[in-house]
Order: C-alpha cells, then structure tokens, then sequence
C-alpha cells in the first residue's frame, strides 16, 4: 500500500523563471524596466485626468479607473518576482500565496471588465454620437464601474475561500512566477473538483462573455466607420480603434492560452510567458495605448510635465 505524506505544506516555492538561470541579471532589468515604466506611465494618467477639469468626462473617467487597476495589477506580481531574482529565494508562505491569488484575480478581474466597459464607451461614442451626452450620463458612468468593481472583489474572494480549506500534503513547487489559482490546484491532495468547476464558471462569465460583447461592440463600430463619406476620417478612426483591438486580442489571447486550452498542453515556460503579456505587458502597454492617439490628454501630460 502506498504511503501519503500528510506534512501540511506552509509556503511554496515560485519556481518562476528558474528555468533560465544564466539570465537572471537580464530577467531583473527588464522587469524593473517593465514596472517603472507602467508605474509612471499610470500615475501621470491619473495626475493628468484628476487635474485637468476638461477630462472629468465618462471616456476619462474609465481610463483613470484603468490605470488604477493596472498599478495594482503590476503590483501584484512585479515586485515578488524582483524580490526572488535579487534574494535568490522563492518562497512564498500559504497565506501570502492566498493573497497574492486574491489581488491577482481581482485586478485582473477587473481589467477585463473595463475593457468591455470602455469598448461599449466608444461604441456610442461613434454610432450613437449624437445621443452620447444624454446616454452616458454620471449614475450609468459610477454604476458601469462600481457593479464591476463588487464583482471583481467578490468573485476572487470566493475562489481563495475555497482554496483556503484544502489540504496541501508535501507538493508545494509552483511552476510559475505567482500563485495562480490553475498552478495552486494540481498540488492539493484533497478533492478539488468544485474548485476546477467554479473557475471553469468565472472563466466563461468574467471572460468569453466580456470578450464577445467587446467583439460586438467593434463590429458595430467597424460598420458604422465604413459609412462615413471620408478617407481621412475613416483611417483615424479605425486607427484608434485598430490599437485598442490589438490591446484586447493581446490581454484575451493570452488569458484563452491558459485558462482555455487543455491542461496537456501547459508548460512551464508557455504560461509563465502568456501570464507576462496580460499580467504585465499589457498593463503597461495600456496607458500608452489610450492616450498617445489623444491629443486632450497629451495636452494635459505636458502641463504636468512642463
């Protein structure tokens, strides 16, 4: 008969890029880079559409809430994974692993919600531009944010619960750079069939529901621009649109990569590299992304700046 070790695990080891140990110096910079950058590319979003009257509009409203949550994303991870690379340590305890689970979620959670909220924005922004002072009105512009905002808190907060009461024997290598609840799961030796339902669960409500309303949104938009009579004006558009479509593909395409495709398919190196385009790349692409085409918000960018 087999013999089960039961010493209950209390923290993980992050094996994160471990993989690669001749460039760990490279790894160091290039995420520092990485996390400067969308740290000061968010904070002067913020610093620019909080002190700038004209940018108190709904279209700003949600890109402020986006570089929010975009911070807290990065901060998540970002700081963990330079801490192990700097310390050559990569453990994480059980409870810091639940937390770290939790923000993670959430932030990412919540991300994925704006982006559909800003899609719908500017989709009665271009089809319905007459009507788009009366239709986004302040209480839908708060509620658009708020229902997500309780929702990203609390889905999360149900799935590190039911986390939380598993029993973790002796596997606690995590072949990943955070604790992500699809690495956190195969190492439980306690029945985790409900678990992998609710995830299966969130994952089609928080996610492929989003991403088709964010297509749909597009897909009227596309059709709208290609009524409009002139050239220049129907590359400008799909110009700002065409960016902010390439943002999602890249944020959906990486979250389809891991939380869709077979588990016989996860290696190491292939989710830790599509978990850094959408917990990463993408947040601080982001800030980038919704303002460089923006001349408004370049304005108030070099006011700061100046």
């Amino acid at each position: 008969m087999k013999m089960v070790n039961h010493t209950r695990v209390v923290e993980f080891l992050l094996l994160g890029f471990s993989s690669w140990p001749g460039q760990q110096g490279l790894l160091f910079a290039l995420f520092l880079c990485l996390y400067l950058t969308g740290l000061f590319g968010n904070l002067l979003i913020l610093l620019a559409i909080g002190s700038n009257s004209h940018l108190h509009t709904p279209m700003y409203f949600f890109l402020a809430n986006l570089s929010l949550v975009d911070l807290g994303l990065l901060s998540a991870t970002v700081p963990k994974v330079l801490l192990d690379i700097q310390t050559r340590s990569q453990s994480i305890s059980f409870p810091g692993c639940l937390a770290q689970m939790y923000f993670c979620m959430m932030f990412a959670n919540m991300d994925n919600f704006l982006l559909t909220v800003m899609a719908y924005d500017r989709y009665v922004a271009i089809c319905h531009a007459l009507h788009y002072s009366i239709m986004m009105v302040p209480r839908l512009c708060a509620t658009l944010v708020a229902v997500p905002w309780l929702i990203a808190t609390l889905n999360p907060l149900l799935h590190t619960l039911m986390m939380a009461r598993l029993n973790f024997c002796s596997e606690n290598v995590i072949p990943h750079f955070f604790c992500d609840v699809n690495s956190l799961l195969p190492l439980s030796c306690s029945d985790t069939s409900l678990n992998q339902l609710l995830v299966l669960a969130a994952v089609g409500l928080i996610f492929v529901v989003p991403s088709v309303c964010i297509l749909a949104s597009y897909g009227h938009i596309v059709s709208t621009v290609m009524t409009i009579p002139s050239v220049q004006g129907k590359l400008k558009a799909f110009s700002t649109c065409g960016s902010h479509l390439a943002l999602v593909i890249l944020f959906y395409g990486a979250i389809s990569g891991i939380y869709l495709s077979p588990s016989s398919k996860h290696t190491m190196g292939k989710d830790s590299a599509a978990s850094v385009i959408f917990m990463v790349v993408a947040p601080v692409l982001n800030p980038f992304i919704y303002s460089l085409r923006n001349k408004e918000l370049k304005r108030a960018l070099k006011k700061i700046l100046a």
